[in-house]
């Protein structure tokens, strides 16, 4: 593996290899967008190189009308929400989950989805309802802890669902001619539970280079360097360059335990609208613990605050600074979208890392 101190001779090499070449590249990945802002990457590409963040934040592509169903949820008497602190000031359609436990709604903040569970347990006078929001990389233990209620008969638990499968929005994504990528950096995280192969179809269906990445700055430049091989010699092909914690297949259990509690669904994400067949629903066996179910939810249609530009950024069709807030009315303590809410966001990342880098 290339020690950090090679780092200056690799981008040198890159930048004076593809000096002359002119390509698109995205990532796919919140934690990539942050690292790469923070160590410059984007500023020592050469110019015809440009290196998009694509729909890799979970918290950001879930719609405003799913974080509603949240709110009104804390309102409810005896219901208490517990959730990853990340969402906490995401927008809804009419305020944030804060907001509202600034006004009485009931809102537990979490580390894992066990951890509600263990306060259902102990508190079976009220109705605890944990936000699952994430990809598959967050999914396994949302299904651990649905089978740990249903095995332990906590009946006073259960899960509203915003779980989303990244196959169905990438091909959609790709599927959009407004949209032309030359090549695309796969997560790390999440191939370490699904699997480089799981990749697969960028080279089979679309002849897309892609290559599976670490997050340090190295790591990137590595990707980076061989997605821009692959262009050059007009090879497409899906290279794992994560080996250390991403395998071909991925993690068993993890993927088994989707399996034993999940269904496919469609499920709606900011940007792209419905998507079909991305999201996860539960399996007759926990449909109990749905709290659509359980509390007999209707959807509530997602509302974009007016000028915001989350969507397109999501998709890499337009760039945090051409948004009319950003940076003004739209900043990390008083955001308008989720894209400068979340610590994965990549207004977020434009915002603490606008042109520095170390």
């Amino acid at each position: 593996m290339m020690k950090e101190s090679n780092l200056a001779e690799l981008i040198s090499r890159f930048q004076n290899h593809f000096k002359d070449f002119n390509f698109t590249l995205m990532e796919v990945c919140g934690t990539h967008t942050h690292v790469i802002r923070k160590a410059g990457i984007h500023q020592l590409l050469p110019k015809g190189v440009r290196l998009l963040s694509g729909p890799g934040c979970p918290v950001c592509v879930t719609g405003s009308g799913y974080i509603e169903q949240a709110v009104r949820l804390s309102r409810q008497p005896q219901t208490i929400i517990t959730t990853f602190g990340d969402l906490l000031r995401v927008p809804g359609n009419t305020g944030t989950l804060a907001e509202a436990r600034a006004e009485g709604g009931q809102v537990r903040v979490v580390y894992t989805p066990l951890d509600a569970v263990e306060f259902a347990k102990a508190h079976p006078e009220v109705e605890v309802v944990f936000l699952g929001v994430g990809f598959e990389t967050t999914a396994p233990v949302i299904a651990l802890a649905i089978q740990t209620a249903y095995q332990q008969k906590i009946r006073n638990f259960s899960v509203l669902p915003a779980l989303k499968v990244l196959r169905p929005a990438l091909e959609q994504l790709l599927q959009d001619p407004a949209i032309s990528l030359d090549g695309l950096i796969a997560p790390g995280h999440l191939g370490v539970i699904i699997g480089a192969k799981a990749f697969s179809f960028l080279v089979s269906k679309y002849q897309l280079p892609t290559v599976v990445t670490g997050f340090r700055p190295v790591e990137l430049w590595l990707g980076l360097t061989a997605l821009a091989r692959q262009i050059e010699s007009r090879r497409p092909s899906l290279e794992n360059m994560y080996p250390q914690a991403v395998s071909e297949e991925g993690n068993p259990s993890a993927k088994q335990l989707m399996k034993d509690v999940f269904i496919q669904e469609d499920t709606e994400w900011r940007g792209l609208g419905l998507v079909p067949g991305s999201g996860m629903g539960f399996n007759s066996m926990y449909r109990s613990y749905d709290a659509r179910v359980r509390f007999a939810m209707k959807p509530i249609k997602s509302e974009e605050p007016p000028g915001c530009l989350c969507g397109p950024i999501l998709l890499g069709k337009e760039e945090p600074e051409n948004c009319p807030h950003f940076g003004g009315v739209c900043q990390p303590e008083h955001p308008v979208g989720p894209c400068m809410v979340s610590t994965e966001g990549t207004c977020a990342a434009h915002f603490y890392y606008p042109k520095s880098y170390s």
